[in-house]
């Protein structure tokens, strides 16, 4: 049988011994502007072994050179004197969110065989939003001396009939607890339990069944590559352990390469349609415009789409006092956030000084939009079942298409596994 989801060796701390709530840190690429939130962890965390200590939070990314050196040499410490490895494994997590929400995923490996984060990618697991290039060699650097993976990865299985994950979760009370503690500043509670051998086999059947060509025909209606795994958070760290190990492969050989650790990525996977699991808009605003003369080229561009079939896509704008609704009546693209940064990025360059954020909720995105020359487009987000078709249709979504949740409900670092 073939596999999709790996066990791994994963080493944690023993938790009798170290408090989980200074383990545990949310994943480094949130409040990247907001270095108070770091400052606050780091206060938090004082002495104690923290994941902390082994990760660069992305609001210091321009401190890399003086921080990697550190990092490294306390992921060395802590591989003698605090991780303890557990063999073979996959862990059943359940995540309350800051909401009171309980998420449930599975954390074990994916191959990077399987990954493509290229555009037009037929692999088995893909992109989700365009990577940027530019982003990858900077987290290649601090990855390449690094003895360990913490994941913040989270990637998505389509399992509308609950077959994967969910049988685990109605059998997670009789299996051993890994870990059972509050997340530091705001982020809910995780409670990990050891799968055993027999029920990771069932994963794997499972995800096999989802696996296929027949599945994505009758799901989507399209003969198409199967898309198994679709990724959630942490597109670029994907990416950066893919670049890494392709680096890797092509000083060692491809046979040799067949057994290295860096061949395969930790991450958790978890359902689409976990009731606890929800997609949030991203609006846009338009900085240094004219406002109505650029409505009137988005109303232009409106009218000149020729997609195949009619469906209504509505943009909503507001600049000022202003406010109005344009109507996409045959668009070229599945989202109507996809329809918005094609004009978006056409009209930037065309058009010198002008700027475009990426805005959560409806209320600072009205407001922003009151600064002189600044223009605020709303819409309605993407369903969640859009997300697997779209991208097997479309590719990659456009950048900032979605948001999975608030800052504090993103993955935290728990789990580690050795990469060399």
């Amino acid at each position: 049988m073939k596999k999709y989801l790996y066990e791994a060796d994963i080493y944690l701390p023993d938790f009798e011994k170290v408090d989980g709530s200074r383990w545990a840190t949310v994943a480094c690429d949130q409040f990247t502007s907001e270095r108070e939130y770091w400052e606050n962890a780091d206060a938090y965390v004082g002495g104690s072994p923290s994941a902390l200590r082994v990760i660069l939070p992305e609001a210091y990314l321009d401190e890399a050179g003086k921080r990697i050196g550190k990092i490294n040499s306390t992921m060395e410490e802590y591989l003698k004197d605090v991780l303890v490895c557990h063999k073979d494994t996959m862990i059943y997590l359940e995540r309350v969110q800051s909401d009171g929400k309980v998420r449930r995923g599975i954390v074990g490996a994916v191959d990077l065989e399987e990954y493509d984060y290229s555009k037009g990618s037929q692999s088995l697991i893909r992109a989700t939003e365009g990577t940027v290039l530019d982003r990858i060699p900077p987290r290649v650097a601090i990855r390449r001396d690094a003895q360990i993976e913490l994941p913040h990865i989270m990637i998505l299985i389509d399992d509308e009939q609950r077959s994967v994950i969910e049988p685990i979760a109605a059998k997670a009370a009789e299996y051993e607890l890994a870990y059972d503690f509050d997340l530091m500043l705001g982020g809910g509670h995780a409670t990990g339990r050891f799968i055993p051998a027999e029920d990771i086999k069932d994963i794997n059947i499972a995800l096999d069944e989802l696996a296929t060509s027949e599945q994505m025909l009758d799901k989507y209606g399209i003969n198409c590559a199967p898309l198994l795994f679709a990724m959630g958070d942490g597109n670029h760290s994907l990416a950066t352990a893919k670049a890494l190990y392709e680096e890797i492969k092509a000083q060692i050989g491809a046979e040799a390469a067949k057994d290295h650790p860096a061949r395969y990525a930790l991450c958790e996977i978890v359902n689409l349609h976990d009731e606890a699991l929800e997609f949030e808009p991203i609006y846009r605003v338009v900085f240094g415009v004219e406002p109505e003369k650029f409505v009137a080229e988005l109303s232009d561009y409106a009218k000149r789409l020729c997609g195949a079939e009619e469906r209504e896509q509505k943009i909503k704008y507001v600049y000022g006092e202003t406010t109005g609704e344009i109507v996409i009546k045959t668009p070229e693209c599945q989202l109507t956030v996809g329809s918005v940064q094609q004009f978006i990025d056409e009209y930037i360059k065309t058009h010198k000084g002008v700027e475009v954020d990426y805005i959560h909720g409806l209320n600072s995105t009205h407001t922003l939009a009151q600064k002189e020359n600044a223009v605020g487009l709303t819409f309605d987000g993407m369903e969640k079942n859009q997300l697997f078709r779209t991208v097997i249709c479309d590719g990659a979504l456009p950048r900032k298409t979605f948001s999975m949740g608030h800052a504090e409900d993103k993955r935290y670092y728990i789990e580690c596994r050795r990469i060399k």
